[in-house]
C-alpha cells in the first residue's frame, strides 16, 4: 500500500508540476518578444521595459570616427544623420536603440521640419519608424483652431497595419494632454487605446487605457534622472511586439514633446498671416499616396 500511496503522490506531484509549467507558459507568452525575454520581463502580471534617454552622445553605439559607416552598412534606415539617443531594455536587457533624424529636425527651415525617429535591435537592424506627419498634424490644429495637434505613424517591420498616434484637440488649459491610437488584430478588429498624463506627476507620467476606460498599463518618467528615463508597463493580456513598440516610442518622444507642441502652434499661426507656405517632404507625402491608384 505504501508502495502504491508513493507512485499515487509521485503521480499527483508531476500533474501539478505540469500544470505549473503550462500556467507559467501561458504567462510568458507575448506575442512577438521571444518566450526567455517574457520570462524576464513578466512581473506580477505586467510586462515591463524601461526607455533610457542618454544626455550626450558619447556611447559606443555612436562612438569612433569610422562608426556611422559602419553602422549604415548594417541598415539602410541608418542615415547619416541618424542621432542614437536612448536605449530600451526588457528583462533586465538591452533589446533596443532608439534614434532621430537631427538634420531634418534641428537643421530644417522654419515650415519644412521633419521628425523621424527609428527603433533598431541591439545590433541595430531596423525594427520600427515613427514619423511626425506634418500634414495631418497642421489639419487638426486648424480645426483645432490652433491647439497644437501632433500625429505620429508608426511602421514596423513585421504588420501590415501603420498605426496613428495623435494627440488630443479637446484639452483644456493646465488639465491633462491625451494621446490616442488603435491597433487592428491578427482579424482585423481596431483595439482603441488612450494615453493619458496623469494630473499630478513629476516626471512626464501617463496612463495607459484600453477602449472601456481600464487602466492597463502606466509609464513612469523618472524627473532625477540626467537624460531621462521612462519605465513602462502593460498588462500582460495586452502586450505584444506591436503596443509595446508605439509606448517605447512615445517614451522617447517626451523629450521632443514640447518643442513639436511649439513648432505645430508657430506653424499654425504663420500659416494664418499667409507669412509662409506649408510644405511636405516627399518622403511624408508617399505615406498619403492612395494604395488604389492606377500605377
Amino acid at each position: 500500500m505504501n508502495a502504491v500511496a508513493a507512485r499515487a503522490d509521485a503521480s499527483t506531484d508531476a500533474a501539478v508540476s505540469d500544470a505549473a509549467n503550462d500556467a507559467r507558459g501561458e504567462v510568458t507568452k507575448v506575442k512577438g518578444v521571444t518566450k526567455a525575454t517574457a520570462a524576464k520581463a513578466i512581473k506580477k502580471g505586467y510586462y515591463h521595459f524601461i526607455v533610457d534617454i542618454w544626455i550626450t552622445d558619447l556611447n559606443a553605439t555612436e562612438f569612433g570616427i569610422y562608426k556611422h559607416t559602419r553602422n549604415r552598412a548594417k541598415s539602410r534606415q541608418f542615415t547619416s544623420d541618424m542621432d542614437i539617443f536612448a536605449d530600451v531594455t526588457e528583462g533586465g536587457e538591452r533589446t533596443g536603440l532608439i534614434g532621430y533624424r537631427e538634420d531634418t529636425w534641428k537643421k530644417g527651415e522654419a515650415n519644412d521640419k521633419r521628425l523621424v525617429f527609428k527603433l533598431f535591435t541591439d545590433n541595430l537592424n531596423w525594427r520600427a519608424t515613427m514619423d511626425l506627419m506634418i500634414g495631418r498634424s497642421l489639419q487638426s490644429t486648424i480645426a483645432a483652431r490652433g491647439e497644437p495637434v501632433m500625429v505620429f505613424s508608426i511602421n514596423t517591420d513585421q504588420d501590415d497595419f501603420v498605426v496613428y498616434l495623435e494627440r488630443s484637440a479637446n484639452k483644456w488649459p493646465f488639465l491633462p494632454e491625451h494621446f490616442g491610437f488603435f491597433i487592428p488584430d491578427a482579424d482585423g478588429q481596431p483595439i482603441f487605446y488612450r494615453l493619458k498624463r496623469d494630473f499630478i506627476n513629476l516626471g512626464g507620467d501617463y496612463t495607459l487605457y484600453d477602449q472601456q476606460g481600464k487602466k492597463i498599463g502606466h509609464l513612469d518618467g523618472k524627473v532625477f534622472s540626467i537624460g531621462g528615463k521612462w519605465k513602462g508597463k502593460v498588462k500582460v493580456e495586452h502586450a505584444d511586439r506591436r503596443l509595446l513598440t508605439v509606448l517605447q516610442f512615445f517614451s522617447a518622444m517626451q523629450v521632443f514633446n514640447s518643442d513639436c507642441r511649439r513648432y505645430m502652434r508657430r506653424l499654425w499661426r504663420d500659416i494664418v498671416k499667409g507669412k509662409v507656405k506649408p510644405k511636405l517632404d516627399a518622403q511624408e507625402l508617399d505615406l498619403y499616396k492612395n494604395p488604389r491608384r492606377v500605377r
